[in-house]
């Protein structure tokens, strides 16, 4: 996994993702259904703050957008098919880091499959950004 460093004001991309990875693989104290959702919380996290550093680096002002219509303008900024992987992993993040009493949480191969995309995405708009700026 490995992505290009965007610089936030708390953590790297390659931090956040090794925080996921360490939640999936349990070192971080926390019951099996949290540490799924966990992820998938830093996973979404990831993903937004990938998407604002190509915003930002193809247009400034995007940034302050909100992700949905971020989302819509990353079609503008990357090609379609980029955008529209980032758009579902993004929808599909939201849905499993909501917890609902009737629904079962999102299950470890999810997440996995999941981390997979935003490491894929953060290294494609990572390069895009590079390009761009």
């Amino acid at each position: 996994m490995s992505t290009p460093p965007v610089s936030t004001t708390g953590a790297t991309i390659n931090e956040l993702l090794q925080t996921a990875d360490l939640l999936l693989a349990g070192r971080l104290k926390a019951t099996l259904a949290a540490r799924h959702r966990g992820a998938a919380l830093v996973l979404r996290t990831t993903l937004e703050i990938t998407v604002d550093a190509a915003l930002a680096a193809a247009e400034p002002g995007l940034s302050t957008s909100n992700m949905t219509a971020k989302l819509h303008c990353l079609r503008h900024y990357s090609s379609p098919a980029t955008a529209t992987r980032a758009r579902r992993t993004w929808s599909h993040l939201c849905v499993a880091c909501h917890y609902h009493q009737y629904e079962i949480g999102p299950t470890r191969s999810q997440v996995q499959a999941w981390h997979a995309e935003v490491s894929t995405l953060a290294a494609l708009l990572g390069s895009q950004s590079a390009a761009a700026g």
